[in-house]
């Protein structure tokens, strides 16, 4: 089987997991697989750039994505001689980006049925993208089918009305490694070392975790740093005015994920509400502890990690749980490594989208 595999985003973990996918795909005895990325990914300029077969331009920006509207039509045509001479039995969309209908058409032009990876059924609050989820279900609707990184996202999926005679398949969102296994956690022989990273919108529960902070006190042996990229909010300068806290509101290039999450001890995830979570992914694939509350698709993510706790989304339950990491610290378990995970992930992909028959 030869896949294609495409995200058109430019920054965040849509390439990054895009490119994982078809280096995973590519161990798969009888399949090969291309990637195709937008030409302005962050990931492409960084170091040990994947191998891109079809790079596209996208844009930079919401004023160049309105200014390149009106080129579609004449893109189209050379897009998909390339979608032929690569000659791909099949097409995944990665994750959902801005342009895909501009694939889907393209695709459909040249022949060749597409699966979509659905990472989020419904528009988390606080997000700012318009027409993000009209965008999806265009493109879901023109799909062959569908692969759900959760069971929680499946049901909204078919809550929806958005699979009807589609194949709706199930896979998993893999461990994201970022640079070399870092030492064990604790292995500083410091104080408690959280880390809150990610977009920084009202769903990941910022108040929620400024509550659990407050509780626990000004505690000598715990440190939180909260890094990421969100607007200004009351939640975060209440986060910002609390003893051990510090916050830095910015966007981190893929190249610093390794070092913070190698800072790290432990990754906080205090949502009110989520699908899975890529942070989780590299969590574990740096072998961190993580604390979650159990809401959405993250019990179903984390259930099996061993260096996982799971609480109630309320600031007690929060507290109890960071204050454990101290008291009673997860013991660490043989698995798999990341790659070999993927391998599985990809595996099962394949044979899953053969048995639907494409």
């Amino acid at each position: 089987m030869r896949v294609l595999v495409w995200q058109w985003g430019r920054k965040g973990a849509g390439p990054r997991y895009a490119a994982e996918l078809a280096a995973a795909l590519a161990t798969v005895p009888g399949t090969s697989a291309a990637l195709s990325l937008s030409t302005g990914a962050e990931i492409l300029s960084g170091p040990n750039p994947p191998d891109c077969a079809l790079p596209f331009p996208t844009y930079s920006g919401r004023p160049s994505f309105l200014a390149r509207l009106p080129m579609i039509p004449f893109q189209l045509p050379g897009l998909t001689r390339r979608l032929r001479a690569l000659r791909p039995d099949v097409a995944i969309c990665a994750m959902p980006a801005a342009l895909d209908l501009v694939m889907a058409t393209a695709l459909r032009r040249a022949g060749i049925p597409f699966y979509v990876i659905v990472h989020d059924a419904d528009t988390h609050p606080g997000d700012d993208v318009p027409f993000q989820m009209w965008l999806q279900h265009a493109l879901i609707r023109r799909a062959a089918g569908l692969l759900a990184l959760t069971a929680h996202v499946a049901d909204r999926v078919r809550a929806l009305g958005l699979v009807g005679s589609r194949k709706l398949l199930m896979t998993s969102h893999p461990p994201f490694a970022f640079g070399p296994m870092p030492p064990p956690p604790r292995a500083h022989g410091g104080k408690l070392r959280l880390l809150s990273f990610g977009r920084l919108l009202p769903y990941k529960g910022l108040d929620l975790l400024g509550d659990a902070m407050r509780s626990l006190g000004a505690r000598p042996d715990i440190e939180l740093r909260v890094v990421g990229k969100g607007p200004a909010s009351a939640e975060l300068d209440a986060l910002a005015k609390l003893p051990g806290v510090t916050v830095e509101n910015r966007w981190v290039p893929e190249a610093e994920l390794g070092d913070l999450l190698a800072w790290s001890d432990a990754l906080v995830l205090s949502h009110k509400e989520a699908s899975q979570s890529g942070v989780a992914a590299a969590a574990i694939a740096a072998r961190r502890y993580v604390v979650s509350t159990r809401v959405g698709g993250l019990a179903e993510q984390l259930r099996d990690e061993p260096l996982a706790r799971l609480c109630a989304p309320e600031p007690a339950a929060l507290a109890a749980a960071i204050a454990s990491l101290v008291s009673d610290p997860p013991v660490d378990a043989a698995r798999p490594s990341p790659g070999a995970i993927w391998h599985e992930v990809a595996e099962r992909m394949v044979a899953d989208i053969t048995a639907a028959g494409l």
